[in-house]
């Protein structure tokens, strides 16, 4: 029976539950609107995982992770010409640039991030294929799920609440009216400096993670932790036209209320009466 559905009736959490019990070997592919990713795994351990439809280079994943700088990344692109990820790996090992533990633990965080980027989906199909598995020419790794399981199990309860507390990213941030307040006092991460940087009426949160390089949880937790300190507080964005509120419909009015507002013909009271006895009549004998 192959394994397939949607998230919002099987979570991430107990599909790796599955394939860590089952001992699976295969690749799960779980895709929504435009995004699509790839978690390969063997005899039931996480061996690799990328994001979109071309995985990302060894090159690239050590230069995110801080491991080579951009004039390093120049200079290996112009002598390994069209290596793989292996023949890569060796000669950076070879060439004293990196050690072979320290790529193994650039390409498991990778993994792992991009693993990890699932725990905020509430939706988006998925299926199993037992028969796709990591190219030949990639480094894979072995990483246990347990660990993984209960990281994730946590991040889904955490974003649970955040998506509560921030339910859209298509709002905006605004510095809140404090006197006395000086940013500079404040004892900040350096993530959190580049999204508060970017704090704007004009600026939706979604646009703010998306120039922080943030995912949905991520940029949550951060704007969440403003909110709870006082600095910032959600708007409408800046230039976005407010919705004019729908005019309720009118009752449709019933038979009696339209008797009710029918006023008498002009002339007398016996004469109305005279003509309605005259309706009714009319009406009995058809």
């Amino acid at each position: 029976m192959a394994l397939k559905g949607n998230l919002r009736d099987f979570s991430i959490t107990q599909l790796l539950n599955l394939v860590n019990v089952a001992r699976k070997t295969g690749t799960l592919v779980v895709e929504r609107s435009q995004e699509q990713v790839y978690v390969s795994f063997r005899e039931g351990k996480l061996s690799y995982a990328h994001d979109g439809v071309e995985a990302a280079s060894l090159i690239m994943v050590l230069y995110h992770s801080r491991k080579l700088s951009a004039a390093q990344v120049r200079a290996i692109n112009e002598r390994s010409g069209g290596m793989s990820d292996k023949e890569l790996g060796l000669l950076l090992i070879n060439s004293n640039y990196l050690s072979q533990q320290e790529i193994l633990n650039s390409l498991q965080a990778y993994y792992l991030n991009t693993v990890n980027r699932l725990f905020s989906w509430g939706e988006g199909l998925f299926h199993f294929d037992n028969d796709l598995l990591p190219p030949k020419d990639k480094i894979t790794v072995r990483i246990s799920l347990e660990n993984l399981i209960i990281e994730g199990t946590r991040k889904m309860r955490e974003w649970e609440q955040l998506q509560g507390e921030i339910p859209s990213l298509e709002m905006a941030l605004k510095f809140s009216q404090r006197p006395g307040v000086n940013l500079r006092n404040l004892n900040l991460s350096a993530d959190e400096w580049k999204v508060i940087s970017f704090v704007n009426p004009k600026n939706t949160i979604h646009q703010i993670a998306k120039a922080t390089n943030k995912n949905d949880l991520e940029i949550r937790r951060i704007v969440f932790s403003f909110i709870q300190a006082g600095l910032v507080e959600m708007v409408r964005p800046e230039g976005v036209p407010v919705q004019q509120p729908v005019q309720p419909v009118q009752p449709v009015q019933t038979i009696q209320t339209v008797q009710t507002r029918i006023s008498p013909p002009q002339g007398s009271k016996t004469e109305f009466k005279s003509l309605i006895n005259r309706i009714i009549n009319r009406i009995r004998s058809i």
